[in-house]
């Protein structure tokens, strides 16, 4: 996990995803539609769809745009793109490796977009299964320690299947099995515990430390992929550590 969560915390604080609330919605909405056409628009037999609304939610995601996305994802609104999910594999600057995981109307698109980017930051695109075999799907949930102590939050995630609990002082990240999210979410929902952040992930098996200024032109392009519009999610090998994560917020 290195360090993610303390990362994604002060990108909040420094206000950068109100600068894009207008991709970030568009983003959310893509992933209800899909979430919709895969398992239908009721959110009570699909809980895809339930963990999209709740991230478009804590995005404040108006309801009529939630809505709307139901609405085109099980056919009911004909208008509107057709979107389509693919991942791709990569490499940034330095032999970082990239997992991006995309929701698109144009793969051409999307491709060339992806391709442009991590070459002009000395990075590639890799073959399927070259980056992928480095990483795993888990569940995963971070929050804020002042909801919860250590302590706690680590029997209830343990008896409801997590893998690993960990602290970084501000907050407290679960990872477990794919199959242990709704337990572990519903665990979090009956201790009166709100994630800042809920879903599936790709998890790095061994993550890569690099030098601090290094560390942050690798970030900076991570911030680059996430706000392509066909984007959905940037998944990566990059260890952040404490003084990078100081030089970032000091930027």
């Amino acid at each position: 996990m290195s360090g993610h969560s303390h990362w994604a915390t002060i990108r909040r604080k420094k206000g950068a995803a109100d600068a894009r609330k207008g991709a970030i919605f568009t983003r959310l909405a893509r992933e209800i539609v899909m979430a919709a056409r895969e398992g239908g628009g009721d959110a009570d037999s699909n809980f895809r769809l339930v963990l999209a609304i709740e991230k478009a939610r804590a995005g404040n995601m108006p309801k009529e745009n939630i809505e709307r996305a139901i609405k085109r994802g099980t056919g009911d609104d004909k208008d509107g793109a057709v979107y389509e999910e693919i991942t791709y594999e990569g490499f940034g600057p330095h032999g970082v490796a990239f997992m991006l995981d995309c929701v698109t109307d144009n793969r051409n698109r999307a491709v060339a977009e992806i391709r442009h980017l991590l070459s002009r930051s000395g990075g590639n695109m890799a073959e399927a299964g070259a980056v992928g075999w480095q990483f795993s799907r888990n569940s995963y949930f971070s929050f804020p320690a002042s909801q919860l102590s250590f302590d706690k939050a680590f029997e209830l995630a343990v008896d409801a299947g997590a893998e690993d609990v960990a602290e970084d002082g501000e907050n407290i990240e679960i990872v477990g099995p794919v199959e242990a999210f709704k337990k572990i979410s519903d665990a979090l929902k009956k201790a009166d515990v709100t994630p800042d952040d809920a879903g599936l992930r790709m998890i790095s098996k061994q993550d890569m430390e690099l030098p601090v200024d290094q560390t942050l032109s690798v970030l900076r392009v991570i911030e680059s992929l996430e706000e392509l519009d066909d984007v959905a999610n940037v998944f990566h090998n990059l260890k952040i550590s404490d003084e990078a994560l100081a030089a970032l917020e000091a930027e």
